[in-house]
C-alpha cells in the first residue's frame, strides 16, 4: 500500500507568501541608531523582500551563491533572511563581534560573493576588506547617512527593482538557504549550512506549544543577535506566525532594552544569560533607588540559551512575573535541541522542584535523538548522575561542515554529532549540562562541574558573575579556581563563599582552591564567558 499524500517540497518562500497574504497588516518595529522607531507592516516587508530578491538576481546572483550580512537586528536584516533564499542564494551571517582578521578568513572560506552591511559597520568592514574581495557591497543606510560609490545603496537598490513580475528562483527543498560559522573555540571556525527542509522542520518543531509556544498574538523582542545561529530560528517562526517583531537594533545595554520593553512591551524575548543577568540587576537596582522609569512586562516568556542559566536568575525574573524558558543547542543543531517544559509527573511538585528543573537544559525536542556516551564508550543511564558527552542526530542536525566534511572528532562512526558538551539525564528526560569537555575540572580522578560551581556562586547575594576554570595541581592533577565579580558595594571572603557552597551540597574536595576578584568576566562574541582568556590570565 502506498501513501496518498502530495509530495510538496518544503520552502521558505511559502512562509514569506503566508506572511504577505494572511498577515499583511501586522507590524514589524525596528530601533534605529538614533533610538527612534521605524515601523513596517508585513505587507510592506514582503514587498521589500521580493524587491531585494529581484535586485540580487539582476546583480547576477546564481543559485547557491553566498551573500554575507554584517548587520544588527532590524527589518532589513529580516528581509535578507527571506530575500536572499528567494533569489536562490545562501544568506551567510557574519558575526560583527569577531576580530577583523577572523571575519576576513570566514568570508573567504565561505566564498561569499556579495555583502550587505549596515552603514554604521562600514569601519569594521574596511578593516577586513583586503582579506576577501566581495564583488558587490550593498550598504543599508541604517543611520540615514548618504551611501557613496563604489558601494551600492540598499534602499536605492530596492527602489529600482522591478518586482511586478517577480518569480521565486527554482530550488529543491534540500538546497541551502543559510550558513553560520561555529565559534571556533578549539580551532578554525567551521561552516554549518541549513536547507529549506531543515529550516522548515526546525521552525515547526520549535513553534510547538511545549517548545516556544509562539502565537500570532505575541510581541517578540530578540536580544539574541541575528548573526548567532540564525537568531535561534526565531525570525523564521515569527514570520510564519505573523507575530509582531520588535528589533532593538544596536542598543543592547540594559538601560536601552528596559526602555524598549517599556515602550513596546514584549510577550516573548530571547537572549543569552549574561544579557538577562545585567538587565535584572539594573532593574532591581533602579527599584531599590525608587525609580519608576521602567516597567517590566508581566507575563513575558524569555527564551534563554547559549550557556547554563543559574537558578538564581530564573527566580529573580519569576519575582517580576516573567518566566525564563531555557533551552540547549548549538550552531550545528539549527540550534534548538532541548527545551524545558512542564511534565505531567511534576504537576503537584513544589516551587523548589520546578525551579530546579527550570535550571536544566530541558527535554529533547521532537525529531531529535539524544544519547550520552561515557569515557568507557558505554551509554549513560537516565539516573541524573552518570555524566557523558551529549550526542545528537535528527533532520535539522548537521551531518557535515562546509569544505571540511565529517571529521571523526565531531561525528561518531554511526553518524551522531559529538557536541563536546557533558551532561546527565534524569528519569524524566531532563538534560543537565555539567560542562564542556574541555571545561571539566578533573581532581584526583574525579570530575568537578565548573557550571555547577558557577551557578551556586551566582546565587550568593554579593556576586554578580562567576566563572570557574581548572588550574594545574601537583598532587591532584587539577583544582578549581573561581573568578568572581561582586555587585556594586558588595563583597565577601573566600571562607564565606566556601561556606555558601557547602550549604549548596558541595563536598569539601569540590570547593575552589582559589578565588580571584575581577571587574568583569571576559565574554566571547556571543556573550558567553570566555574561559580561554581566563586560562591565559591564570595559567597556574
Amino acid at each position: 500500500m502506498q501513501a496518498t499524500m502530495m509530495n510538496v517540497r518544503l520552502s521558505l518562500n511559502d512562509v514569506l507568501e503566508r506572511a504577505r497574504t494572511i498577515f499583511a497588516g501586522n507590524e514589524i518595529v525596528s530601533r534605529l541608531p538614533d533610538k527612534s522607531l521605524r515601523r513596517h507592516t508585513y505587507g510592506e516587508y514582503a514587498a521589500r523582500t521580493q524587491r531585494l530578491a529581484a535586485a540580487l538576481l539582476k546583480l547576477g546572483l546564481q543559485r547557491g551563491d553566498r551573500v554575507a550580512t554584517l548587520a544588527w537586528n532590524h527589518h532589513a536584516h529580516l528581509e535578507c533572511y527571506f530575500g536572499i533564499p528567494a533569489a536562490g542564494g545562501v544568506m551567510h551571517t557574519l558575526n560583527l563581534r569577531l576580530a577583523a582578521d577572523e571575519l576576513g578568513w570566514i568570508a573567504g572560506d565561505a566564498q561569499d560573493r556579495f555583502l550587505v552591511v549596515d552603514d554604521v559597520l562600514l569601519p569594521l568592514y574596511q578593516q577586513f576588506a583586503h582579506l576577501h574581495r566581495f564583488e558587490k557591497v550593498i550598504v543599508f543606510p541604517f543611520s540615514g547617512a548618504k551611501v557613496d560609490a563604489p558601494f551600492i545603496d540598499y534602499e536605492a537598490l530596492l527602489a529600482d527593482a522591478d518586482a511586478s513580475r517577480f518569480a521565486y528562483a527554482e530550488h529543491d527543498e534540500n538546497d541551502p538557504v543559510a550558513m553560520c560559522y561555529t565559534s571556533g573555540t578549539t580551532g578554525r571556525p567551521k561552516g554549518v549550512v541549513y536547507s529549506h527542509r531543515s529550516t522548515i522542520l526546525h521552525t515547526l518543531v520549535a513553534m510547538g506549544a511545549d517548545v516556544w509556544g509562539l502565537h500570532n498574538t505575541d510581541v517578540v523582542m530578540p536580544a539574541t543577535p541575528m548573526f548567532h545561529a540564525n537568531c535561534w530560528g526565531i525570525p523564521y517562526g515569527v514570520v510564519m506566525q505573523g507575530a509582531k517583531m520588535v528589533f532593538p537594533g544596536p542598543h543592547l545595554h540594559p538601560d536601552d532594552l528596559l526602555d524598549l520593553m517599556t515602550l513596546e512591551p514584549p510577550t516573548m524575548s530571547l537572549g543569552v544569560p549574561t544579557i538577562w543577568l545585567s538587565l535584572i540587576q539594573t532593574y532591581e537596582r533602579a527599584l531599590a533607588e525608587g525609580s519608576t522609569r521602567w516597567k517590566l512586562p508581566h507575563g513575558m516568556r524569555s527564551l534563554v540559551g547559549g550557556a547554563a542559566v543559574p537558578e538564581s536568575l530564573i527566580r529573580a525574573f519569576a519575582r517580576q512575573g516573567i518566566t525564563i524558558k531555557q533551552g540547549w543547542g548549538m550552531t550545528e543543531t539549527s540550534p534548538l535541541a532541548t527545551v524545558v517544559y512542564p511534565r505531567t509527573e511534576l504537576r503537584d511538585a513544589g516551587d523548589d522542584e520546578h525551579f530546579k528543573r527550570a535550571a536544566t537544559g530541558g527535554i529533547v525536542a521532537p525529531l531529535v535523538s539524544l544519547r550520552l556516551q561515557t569515557d568507557d564508550g558505554t551509554f549513560a543511564p537516565w539516573d541524573g548522575k552518570t555524566m557523558g558527552e551529549v550526542q545528537v542526530r535528527g533532520p535539522f542536525i548537521t551531518g557535515a561542515y562546509h569544505r571540511v566534511g565529517s571529521p571523526p572528532d565531531k561525528f561518531t562512526r554511526d553518524g551522531w554529532l559529538r557536541t563536546g558538551d557533558v551532561a546527565t539525564l534524569d528519569a524524566l528526560g531532563f538534560l543537565r549540562i555539567t560542562d564542556r569537555t574541555k571545561d571539566l575540572v578533573k581532581s584526583g580522578g574525579e570530575w568537578i562541574s565548573s557550571v555547577d560551581l558557577e551557578n551556586a556562586l551566582m546565587a550568593h547575594a554579593a556576586i554578580a558573575e562567576a566563572a570557574v576554570i581548572a588550574i594545574p595541581h601537583e598532587k591532584w592533577g587539577e583544582r578549581p579556581l573561581a573568578c568572581v565579580v561582586f555587585k556594586p558595594g558588595q563583597g565577601t571572603t573566600p571562607a564565606q563563599l566556601n561556606e555558601h557552597l557547602l550549604r549548596h551540597a558541595f563536598a569539601k574536595w569540590q570547593l575552589p582552591d582559589r578565588y580571584e576578584v575581577l571587574d568583569a568576566i571576559p565574554r566571547t562574541s556571543t556573550g558567553k564567558f570566555w574561559k580561554i582568556k581566563l586560562r591565559e590570565r591564570f595559567p597556574q
